[in-house]
Parts: structure tokens; C-alpha cells; sequence
């Protein structure tokens, strides 16, 4: 997974962490997470808060 792949990161985190609320996570724990996905596969510099608010946005939504 790319940082690009908003919504599968977000299926990730959602069964990763299925007790947690999306709106609740900090950008520095929500880029923490994803970095350690099983099968995230990219350079954690190229990420920023506007991909980091697409991430928590399609989480939200996985949420629901």
C-alpha cells in the first residue's frame, strides 16, 4: 500500500483498531498506524495532512 490508497488504509485501521474513533486520532498516531500496517509499503516522509485527512475521512466513513 501507497499513501495514495486511502481507502484500503482506511479498511486496515478499521480492523486494526475497530474500538477507536476515527475523529479522535491525532495526525501523529494516524501516521504512526499506517506506517505499521502489515503491508504498507511506502516512504513515511511523502505523506502530509491533507493525505492524512483523506486516510481519516474514508476511515470515518468505514466506521459507519
Amino acid at each position: 500500500m501507497k499513501w495514495t490508497d486511502t481507502i484500503r488504509i482506511a479498511e486496515e485501521l478499521f480492523e486494526k483498531h475497530p474500538e477507536v474513533n476515527p475523529l479522535t486520532v491525532r495526525f501523529t498516531d494516524l501516521h504512526r498506524w499506517v506506517c505499521e500496517l502489515d503491508d504498507f509499503d511506502d516512504e513515511p516522509s511523502r505523506s502530509n495532512e491533507k493525505i492524512l485527512e483523506a486516510i481519516q475521512m474514508a476511515w470515518i466513513e468505514e466506521a459507519e
